[in-house]
């Protein structure tokens, strides 16, 4: 199937907006979703549309023409994830979903609040007859973006479960999957774990932003309770399921996938290279 438009929904996040340049790369017609498209800088060429996924009717002109979808979800309700997929379904063939490492294929019930929200939106979809691929990464390396006020304002960085050992990925890798499985053949029916390598621990994730930058930054360990305070990031009903991934990880570190290169051909960037592209993010 020969794939001309792709509609992004998400296009303003930070795996969207690359979706968004990687596929303008290729010379394929990009349409982006915005609830707000005056407000959306995205790239020359883009077409931006109005539409809401709390409002599913709202995607019906966005898909007009459009042989593919790229979906980031942002954990809306199950009743919403149905009435989503059932749009898209009726207007198109194939769908990139990012989804999370945190869903469980072995459990109908999801054991955590982050594969729970996921699933919910799998699950119609893999009913939906749409040709899927799920893209599930672990921890994604935007999410130390959160350390970024604590670093600009001082060189102590301080956080829960300091030896945590994950593999962080970069989201231009995740974007990079997105679009071999948005316009290749081969992808259909499979969900992609997706991880960065090597696993570093909190504390050296830190300890590389400060050698970027220039300066030794300090990690320091916070209980758990005292933690949540600097996770403004994660939204309220997961911090709980944040806090125990981490909990989990001191113990049983992240071990990386070879999948990101199996897919594009190029290793998994590191997270000192994922750092030196963001680190005017932490000046």
């Amino acid at each position: 199937m020969a794939i001309n438009t792709v509609l992004v929904i998400g296009a303003t996040g930070h795996v969207g907006g690359q979706v968004v340049s990687q596929l303008s790369a290729t010379g394929i017609t990009v349409r982006a979703l915005a609830r707000n498209p005056a407000a959306a800088a995205l790239p020359t060429g883009v077409e931006v549309v109005p539409g809401d996924l709390t409002a599913p009717a709202t995607l019906i002109p966005a898909l007009d023409g459009v042989d593919a979808v790229y979906l980031t979800w942002p954990m809306l309700s199950g009743d919403v994830a149905k009435a989503v997929v059932d749009v898209i379904a009726e207007r198109t063939g194939r769908l990139v979903l990012l989804s999370s490492g945190a869903v469980r294929d072995d459990r109908d019930d999801q054991d955590n609040a982050i594969g729970a929200a996921h699933a919910a939106i799998e699950a119609p979809i893999k009913a939906s007859g749409l040709g899927w691929t799920f893209l599930r990464p672990h921890a994604f390396a935007t999410n130390t973006l959160e350390w970024a006020s604590q670093i600009r304002t001082g060189n102590i960085v301080r956080g829960g479960y300091g030896a945590a050992m994950m593999t962080l990925v970069h989201e231009a890798d995740i974007a990079a999957v997105a679009v071999r499985a948005l316009t290749t053949d081969g992808h259909v029916g499979v969900s992609y774990e997706l991880t960065g390598s090597p696993a570093l621990s909190r504390i050296d994730q830190v300890a590389t932003i400060g050698a970027a930058l220039g300066r030794p930054l300090e990690w320091a360990e916070l209980p758990p309770e005292q933690a949540k305070q600097y996770m403004d990031w994660v939204p309220r009903d997961a911090v709980d399921a944040v806090l125990e991934a981490f909990a989990a990880l001191v113990d049983t570190p992240g071990q990386p996938t070879s999948t990101i290169q199996d897919v594009t051909g190029s290793p998994a960037r590191t997270y000192a290279q994922w750092v030196a592209d963001h680190v005017a993010d932490f000046a």
